[in-house]
């Protein structure tokens, strides 16, 4: 079963210094037949007008990522971790049994554009933890490099969910193909350019929803930047 769905259909909300679309229910966007996709639980494509941001709030039991594409996000929270998050940067934050922290764009002339990840936790209570990683261009040119793992797999950051991230680039005659066991669930997020997957034509904001699939398919990209999730059914 393969399910598309147009980035119009998304959720969106403006507060005037965000502007943010919803990939499932979040906030003040309930759509009961989009609560999640296996354990993931949230895509938000986020704008952040410059000065503005997210004051302290807290967080319980989620793998959260934050992918930013353009500016960049400063980061605070209650472990003492204090960080700017560039555009090829992946952060990784388990808030585990209780986090807070604050996310701003502080740059006087320029939106911070990212998207915020919510993945189910494997176990509940953890320790909180952080961790940011860089992820060159090259290593995502017409290939899915592992952005997040279980193990930490190839470099990947480390959540602890039964789940895994990868990000790609593609343009021309580039493609990749990622096997996936048919009792999982797979998810397609495409960030910018557009692209084929499984043989539909996919634009920016788009996404693909995969169940009782064996394999995942990329090809025909437009300066096409992909996210790619293998996920817990």
């Amino acid at each position: 079963m393969i399910q598309l769905r147009r980035s119009r259909e998304r959720g969106y909300a403006d507060h005037g210094w965000l502007q943010s679309h919803h990939s499932f229910s979040f906030a003040e966007y309930v759509d009961p037949a989009f609560m999640g996709w296996g354990n993931l639980r949230v895509i938000n494509e986020d704008r952040i007008a410059p000065g503005r941001g997210f004051g302290t709030h807290g967080h319980r039991d989620m793998e959260i990522l934050s992918y930013v594409l353009a500016g960049n996000l400063a980061h605070r929270d209650s472990m003492g971790n204090v960080e700017g998050i560039p555009p090829g940067e992946v952060q990784r934050m388990s808030a585990g049994r209780g986090v807070t922290h604050s996310e701003f764009n502080h740059a006087p002339n320029q939106t911070t554009h990212f998207l915020q990840i919510w993945i189910e936790p494997q176990v509940r209570g953890i320790a909180p933890g952080y961790e940011q990683k860089a992820f060159a261009s090259a290593d995502k040119r017409g290939r899915l490099c592992p952005i997040a793992a279980p193990d930490g797999a190839e470099g990947a950051v480390t959540v602890h969910a039964d789940a895994r991230v990868y990000a790609g680039l593609f343009d021309g005659a580039e493609a990749a193909e990622l096997a996936l066991d048919p009792a999982r669930k797979g998810y397609v997020h495409v960030v910018r350019g557009n692209v084929q997957v499984n043989g539909q034509s996919l634009a920016a904001g788009d996404a693909l929803l995969l169940q009782d699939e064996s394999r995942i398919t990329l090809a025909q990209g437009q300066d096409a930047e992909v996210l790619v999730f293998d996920l817990a059914p």
